[in-house]
């Protein structure tokens, strides 16, 4: 092993991490800086889809399009983009992958049709790709064991912040302007993070080889993409046909095989240089993470779905107003998440990271309980803000567990992997939850209107239970003010005030019931919190950190 001159590639310090130029905590902020932009941006987007359809005259598969490119992509790229942070520096893929998400920020904002917007959504997945594995690993490298746990608190922080804040940023955007500020907003952020990466990030090549894995690359990129596309176009094709006589459970399935084949591909190159080192299963610590960070995501996904629609169409609440309720869950976590880091330093983040878990599932149990037809904003407060202290203490602990003894030299790589079974989770769990909350609302919405109606005129009852039928089997509309019936012109108001409250009632129900598969999928992870290994007592460093001394000067 050569070692580079210390004016390219920091040395290493007795401590494990490398004596950088620059205060570890400002390289920090830059990283957090770029996953900030990249995280509210799955988010943000939702909440000005009424504008889009309105200013761009889109139609809903191109707005489903909208949406979707961005995750798509984002999640297929991952893996290879973690993989190329360990051959040529996270460094360079950092600084590549900012600039590449800035522009494409800006040029969304200036898109003038949908598809030039679906075309710039998909190169800002792949800026959003190559940017987000190098955080992990960069902070893996750069801070020494016992200060991890802090540095993925504020890391922690910053990720929870980003995935709830993008409905009220974005609500207060669109309503103050317009749905081209949704983006718009990322440039300066982005010019800000590439001028601080540029000037404060170090150069850590931490592999010998150039060498990437063609036929895994292919595989990984062509199996996620199989997975990904039927997951997420499955609920607008019924899970049905999606090209020609290929149906969406033959996409998956096919996704499922070619991810198999990778990961025998994988297995039989493990002495090589794979584009997943092996090694990297043998800690069953980073393996169960793997598992509780897709469930968390998954839960997440799960849950905020159908509790936004509740907030907007049976609440009443602006898009502006929806967002703000739930403003207070991201900001207890922001400011519970660098405190758990800490003491996941201190004590170990296994008990933290089961008791934040347990706290999320309380938290949020409570919201689901105060959920009714006749709730208001304040009831739903209480729960939102022991899930939010739960949350808080999910982050930091389950980073810092993950990575422990992770080797800097593969860091990229289990970055690049933990965050694609992250991205993973979400896609599987918004699947999941919205088609069972499309399944819980036809049953519901029948059943209620056919209680409802037994107070109408005999003739008018069969036409009202019928409107919901139809409804329900020809797709639902559950917009703000929207009762999910098709109601004929002229039809008298006290048919229309018993359909909103039919509706109202309805999609209540399909909630309470349709949230118990995110909770029981959190609660299941949190379970599996209890077989993580602890961290030794007797100050032993993992073989991960006692050999960052040698990698972190690594010739690429």
């Amino acid at each position: 092993m050569t070692t580079e001159p210390a004016a390219q590639a920091p040395k290493a310090s007795p401590g494990g991490a490398p004596v950088l130029k620059h205060s570890p905590w400002l390289v920090l902020f830059t990283l957090c800086l770029g996953f900030f932009m990249i995280l509210l941006d799955t988010t943000i987007v939702n909440i000005a889809i009424p504008d889009m359809i309105d200013k761009l005259d889109a139609s809903l598969d191109q707005i489903l399009w909208i949406i979707n490119a961005y995750i798509l992509v984002y999640a297929v790229l991952l893996i290879t983009a973690g993989r190329l942070g360990d051959l040529y520096g996270p460094r360079r893929l950092f600084i590549i992958g900012l600039a590449v998400f800035t522009l494409a920020s800006a040029a969304c904002g200036l898109a003038q049709n949908p598809s030039q917007l679906i075309v710039f959504r998909i190169i800002q997945g792949v800026g959003g790709a190559l940017l987000t594995p190098q955080t992990l690993s960069v902070i893996t490298v750069i801070f020494p064991p016992e200060k991890r746990g802090a540095a993925f608190g504020l890391w922690g922080a910053v990720a929870g912040v980003a995935t709830v804040a993008g409905p009220t940023l974005g609500g207060w955007l669109v309503t103050n302007w317009d749905w081209r500020w949704i983006f718009y907003v990322n440039v300066p952020i982005g010019i800000l993070a590439l001028v601080l990466a540029v000037i404060v990030m170090p150069e850590l090549k931490l592999n010998r080889q150039h060498k990437l894995d063609i036929v895994g690359t292919l595989l990984a990129t062509v199996g996620l993409f199989l997975l990904c596309y039927g997951l997420i176009e499955g609920q607008s094709h019924d899970w049905g046909k999606a090209w020609g006589p290929i149906t969406i459970p033959m996409i998956i399935g096919a996704g499922v095989v070619v991810l198999g084949l990778f990961f025998w591909q994988q297995y039989a190159n493990r002495n090589g240089e794979p584009l997943i080192p092996f090694s990297i299963f043998s800690d069953r610590n980073f393996s169960l993470m793997n598992w509780v960070v897709s469930a968390i995501s998954f839960g997440m996904l799960g849950l905020f779905l159908p509790l936004v629609i509740y907030l907007q169409s049976v609440l009443g609440l602006t898009a502006l107003q929806a967002g703000l309720t739930t403003a207070p869950m991201s900001l207890v976590s922001m400011v519970v998440a660098p405190i758990a880091g800490r003491m996941a330093d201190k004590l170990g983040g296994k008990y933290i990271l089961f008791f934040g878990l347990c706290l999320w599932v309380v938290g949020l149990s409570l919201v689901v309980y105060s959920a009714q037809v006749d709730s208001n904003r304040g009831d739903l407060i209480p729960g939102l803000l022991v899930a939010g202290l739960g949350l808080g203490c999910t982050f930091a602990p389950l980073q810092t567990i993950a990575m422990r003894n992770i080797q800097p030299q593969v860091a990229g790589a289990a970055s690049g992997l933990i965050n694609t079974t992250r991205q993973l989770g979400a896609v599987i769990g918004s699947a999941a939850v919205g088609a069972l909350l499309q399944s819980q609302l036809a049953t519901q919405l029948t059943d209620k209107a056919t209680a409802n109606a037994a107070g109408l005129p005999p003739e008018a009852q069969s036409r009202f239970v019928e409107g919901f039928a139809n409804a329900a089997s020809s797709g639902l509309e559950v917009g703000a003010g929207q009762s999910g019936a098709q109601l004929p012109p002229g039809t008298p108001q006290n048919i229309i005030d018993l359909a909103l409250k039919t509706f109202h009632e309805a999609f209540t129900a399909a909630m309470r019931n349709t949230m118990i598969l995110p909770l029981t999928v959190l609660a299941i992870a949190a379970l599996s919190v209890l077989f993580v290994k602890r961290r030794k007592k007797n100050g032993t460093q993992p073989a991960g950190e006692a050999a960052a001394s040698d990698t972190a000067t690594a010739h690429a």
